[in-house]
């Protein structure tokens, strides 16, 4: 059971709700400050006050004051005018991350909202009701607007969700599931909308997943090494120490010990003086790539504890302030800064593939082709992954120099964060593909110089990853050896590093 607080969530805990299924509830320390953040907004409801998106219209219309009898209405009407989103539907995952993200951030006493508008988030995460939520449609400033608001519209038993593992009608789920809908208040359809749960929450899946695939990278770059008689010595601590990037000595550190007992690996001089940069400058590389990815860990810590939304309830001082904590900028620059680490990951891994299959390049049969002519072997294999590097240059792009204004110019500046999160999850995917093709060449590479050489933990690796994927005796489709192999890397057991650099498995 992870307990909400508003500002004790751990990308831990974030990874057992949306992963694992489970279940939340609400601090009691959270209860009396929903309760005291909504009575103070009903207190200046009945003294007339006139306060943002309470009871003024939105955007533009800030300055067109609600006559009371129309303040629910008003909420009504937001949630369905803003329910804009297009494109295919968010993973559940990201939609479970979405419900426990704008949860969090609803119960720290900030958002004037009702207890009972909380309690049908958590009953959501609790019976496994998941929005559909359309990906696309959000500026990433006034908060992700459209997304939100289709979560929003399932709270109120409109719209669709994934229950049982259907997408259904949310009023038959609701039913099913022994819940009721939901009729929003005065200020609780804004501060609904009003955050930037959406491209965290996909920033956070991003994060777990790049986590686990920049090991596994490693992994098969060790397995490369061995199949290519890779030089051992430029992973040398004292190369690394002076250097002095941390990511970096420890990227080197785990190669040591991965290898550490490798009869394929060579040393400076015995086959050649030095690598080329692709084996060579692994942990430079794949440790500036951690760097994107502590950078994105700590910004993403930040957010999933943060209020986002517009405007704020101080009751302590019984204020009211508009701002725009819903911008997203601070992730946007972080997403666009992750999809650089993801894009080199999988640049590097292509010029290993190509080393493993050009025959000018090693002394392995040309392609790994068990009959080099008649049968192409491992050619095309590079061509797709080559496709798929240039496809993230693409999407690297960075989304967060992107601005146009809307709302009449009254919203002129926006963040574009959940493009940027969106393009980083992309890429990601694009990448466990091209690390999927390097280990079905690297496997090739070592069981042509000889299994049994291999150190243990590159072997134990070679031999699960060849229960999902068999050798290449011949041509055979291998779009479908690729797929198995990322779905694989995807779901096989989470990999942990302990502190001497050792890959484990649970």
């Amino acid at each position: 059971m992870v307990i909400l607080t508003g500002e004790t969530l751990t990308m831990e805990e974030v990874r057992r709700v949306v992963c694992e299924d489970e279940p939340v509830s609400l601090a009691g320390s959270s209860r009396e400050k929903i309760i005291t953040s909504r009575k103070t907004v009903e207190t200046m409801l009945a003294e007339k006050q006139t306060m943002y998106g309470i009871n003024t219209g939105f955007g533009k219309f800030s300055d067109v004051v609600i006559e009371d009898d129309d303040l629910e209405e008003l909420q009504l009407n937001l949630i369905h005018s803003h329910a804009c989103g297009v494109g295919e539907p968010f993973s559940e995952k990201i939609s479970r991350a979405m419900l426990l993200l704008r949860a969090n951030a609803l119960i720290q006493g900030y958002s004037g909202v009702r207890i009972e508008l909380v309690e049908q988030f958590l009953h959501f995460l609790n019976e496994k009701v998941h929005p559909v939520i359309p990906q696309q449609g959000s500026l990433g400033a006034s908060g992700d607007l459209a997304p939100l608001s289709h979560l929003a519209l399932s709270l109120l038993g409109e719209g669709e969700v994934f229950y049982n593992g259907k997408r259904t009608i949310t009023e038959a789920a609701l039913q099913d599931a022994g819940l009721t809908s939901l009729t929003l208040k005065a200020k609780e359809g804004l501060a609904l909308i009003n955050g930037t749960q959406a491209m965290t929450a996909v920033g956070v899946i991003t994060y777990l997943e790049m986590e686990k695939l920049l090991r596994q990278s490693e992994q098969v770059a060790a397995m490369t090494l061995e199949g290519l008689h890779g030089i051992i010595d430029a992973f040398d601590d004292d190369l690394h120490r002076v250097r002095g990037h941390q990511e970096q000595m420890d990227v080197a550190a785990r190669f040591r010990h991965m290898l550490q007992d490798s009869l394929l690996t060579t040393r400076q001089g015995e086959q050649r003086v030095q690598d080329a940069y692709s084996l060579r400058c692994i942990p430079q590389v794949l440790g500036a790539s951690w760097q994107t990815f502590n950078y994105a860990k700590d910004k993403l810590e930040t957010e999933i504890n943060a209020v986002t939304d517009n405007p704020l309830i101080f009751s302590e001082k019984n204020n009211v302030i508009s701002g725009g904590n819903f911008h997203g900028q601070p992730i946007a620059f972080a997403m666009d800064f992750l999809k650089l680490g993801i894009a080199e990951t999988a640049n590097i891994a292509e010029r290993r593939i190509e080393r493993l299959v050009n025959p000018q390049l090693n002394d392995l049969p040309p392609f790994l082709s068990p009959n080099p002519g008649l049968e192409s072997g491992a050619m095309i294999m590079q061509y797709s992954a080559a496709s798929l590097v240039s496809e993230n240059k693409t999407l690297a792009h960075p989304a967060s120099v992107d601005s146009i204004p809307s709302s009449a110019n009254q919203e002129d500046h926006v963040s574009m964060g959940t493009i940027a999160a969106r393009h980083a999850l992309m890429m990601l995917q694009n990448t466990r593909n091209v690390v999927a093709i390097e280990l079905i060449c690297a496997m090739q590479a070592v069981e042509f110089r000889s299994v049994d050489k291999m150190a243990a933990a590159t072997r134990e690796f070679y031999k699960n990853a060849r229960s999902i994927v068999p050798s290449i005796t011949k041509d055979r489709v291998f779009s479908t050896d690729i797929e198995k192999l990322a779905n694989w890397l995807k779901d096989c057991r989470e990999s942990k590093i302990n502190h001497e650099g050792s890959v484990l498995h649970e």
